[in-house]
């Protein structure tokens, strides 16, 4: 515990506080709002701008209300994904995914339109969507605080209530004091330089585990995304029209984007340069690629290179949560954690419900970041009133492991927390720690990310831009090592999770991992619902 929070520049009060700015807490700041509650919604940047799906095309999970549509989706990833999603989950998530398309569609998201006049909402463009977002997410009342990072959740006897955080433009501490908190703050891609990734550091993460809730599906958490060795965009569903090729030109067997990424891993790893051709793609369709990801083919533009026709060398970026399934356990059908008045959506809740051990970028994300936001912001709005004139005597403390203080910067504390990064990169990085695992592996990793973690729990951090910094580095240390200790926990293969000690997959391990403790990392398995089985 930091101990009673000192008043900063800013203090609120509200039913609902939601953290992060993406779809999944843009779409919970409206559900809330929409029961009646008070949002207050905070963004590590610009609510509308920042994060994952702003600067990018992205398919959603979009089917109509057809029996037998509707099981063909179900069925389409479930193998895939190790069998451990739940059909009741995927229906919930489905239904509600269709009913917000619906709504973005009332409310004047641009959706393309055929020659009769109906709208095509199989995909949404980043840009387009989360500006709608950010203007109806005003127009329902929200009060959004920009460039405005928590630092931690705020608790009582009760449970949360609330976050305190810094404004990162202007140095000024924030408080809100809330009901209920929803945690939306997107995955762990452990500062790799994808795409839009650069704001999601798994706080959320840390945020929950420090109040007491739990993750799953951590060991799901090794996604790399093929992405031009020039280029920060990992659309990796481009590839499937890509031939891979060594520096000779000839075929790299066996490679692909679905399938075939350790392939490319391998040799990478061996030092032997991979390139990509889009040269599958059919010539009528490669004008609409263009148009559905202009952002896609930018770097190529810039570098004179034609992607359907020229080869251009590849490398695999992590994306780690982002495009994993891991991330904080949910206990309920409002997307609860299990910790009274806390909620978590989008990419920083384990998606294992709908898509087990496996998802790729888009649709299965898209449909759990607006649903899964939805339920979170309802159940929020709920519980908040629930509490009734009881919500306005609370004098919650603050909940992170490490002591924030208000003093000036120590010198050296913005090169120790470089160092820190560093050494966590070095750990989930490198393909043959975290794409292909093993015992040794794992556990030699485990030893020095224990130091790492120790280390960090000593040290006082500031309320400052630069103090966000270091719990960002705690929050991926933290990471690392639930991710890894879940990893070491599932001795077989399944979904993304790759043991190169344990090759096959075992049946008698067809459960959940569920993980949490901050200096004491434990893990222990959940069954996963019976019905959950499909055909």
């Amino acid at each position: 515990m930091s101990g009673s929070i000192q008043k900063g520049s800013l203090n609120l009060v509200a039913d609902v506080l939601v953290i992060g700015g993406g779809p999944a807490g843009t779409w919970a700041a409206l559900t809330a709002s929409a029961k009646g509650a008070k949002v207050v919604l905070t963004d590590k940047g610009y609510c509308g701008s920042s994060g994952a799906t702003a600067p990018s095309g992205t398919g959603v999970w979009y089917v109509k209300p057809d029996e037998k549509l509707r099981e063909e989706a179900k069925a389409s990833r479930y193998t895939l994904g190790g069998q451990l999603a739940e059909s009741r989950w995927m229906d919930r998530v489905l239904d509600r995914t269709y009913a917000n398309m619906n709504k973005l569609g009332v409310s004047g998201y641009p959706f393309p339109v055929d020659e009769q006049g109906n709208q095509y909402r199989k995909s949404l463009q980043g840009p387009e969507y989360m500006k709608l977002m950010r203007k109806l997410v005003k127009k329902a009342g929200v009060k959004i605080l920009d460039h405005s990072p928590a630092m931690e959740l705020l608790a009582d006897e009760h449970g949360v209530a609330g976050a305190a955080g810094v404004h990162t433009q202007s140095g000024d501490t924030w408080t809100v004091q809330a009901g209920a908190v929803v945690i939306a703050t997107g995955g762990c891609a452990f500062l790799s330089k994808a795409l839009g990734c650069n704001v999601l550091t798994g706080d959320g993460y840390l945020f929950a585990a420090e109040a007491g809730a739990n993750l799953s599906g951590m060991e799901f958490s090794n996604a790399y995304a093929i992405c031009p060795t020039f280029s920060s965009v990992t659309k990796t569903a481009y590839y499937n029209y890509a031939s891979f090729y060594y520096e000779d030109g000839s075929i790299v067997e066996g490679a692909g984007s679905k399938k075939g990424r350790s392939v490319i891993a391998r040799n990478l790893l061996a030092g032997n340069q991979v390139y990509a051709k889009l040269d599958g793609a059919p010539e009528d369709l490669r004008p609409l690629l263009r148009v559905a990801q202009t952002n896609f083919f930018l770097p190529f533009d810039r570098q004179g290179i034609d992607p359907f026709k020229d080869a251009f060398p590849v490398t695999l970026r992590l994306e780690g949560t982002v495009r994993g399934t891991g991330g904080i356990h949910i206990t309920d059908e409002s997307c609860g954690t299990g910790v009274p008045g806390l909620y978590a959506a989008g990419d920083a809740a384990t998606r294992e419900l709908i898509c087990g051990g496996f998802t790729g970028g888009g649709s299965h994300n898209a449909a759990w970041a607006m649903s899964s936001g939805s339920f979170a912001g309802e159940g929020a709005a709920v519980y908040a009133q629930s509490l009734g004139s009881n919500a306005a005597y609370r004098n919650p403390v603050g909940l992170s492991s490490s002591p924030l203080v208000h003093q000036e910067v120590k010198p050296g504390v913005s090169a120790h927390t470089s160092e820190v990064v560093s050494a966590v990169q070095a750990e989930v990085k490198p393909y043959d720690i975290n794409l292909f695992r093993t015992d040794k592996g794992l556990t030699s990793s485990l030893g020095r990310l224990d130091e790492l973690w120790k280390d960090q729990r000593s040290r006082e951090i500031q309320r400052t831009p630069e103090g966000v910094k270091a719990r960002e580095a705690e929050a991926m240390t933290a990471t690392a090592r639930w991710m890894y200790n879940s990893a070491l926990a599932r001795t077989e293969t399944r979904g993304m999770h790759k043991r190169e000690d344990f090759k096959g997959t075992d049946q008698e391990q067809h459960h959940r991992l569920i993980s949490g403790g901050l200096d004491q990392v434990w893990v222990k398995t959940e069954a996963v619902a019976k019905e959950g089985v499909l055909s």
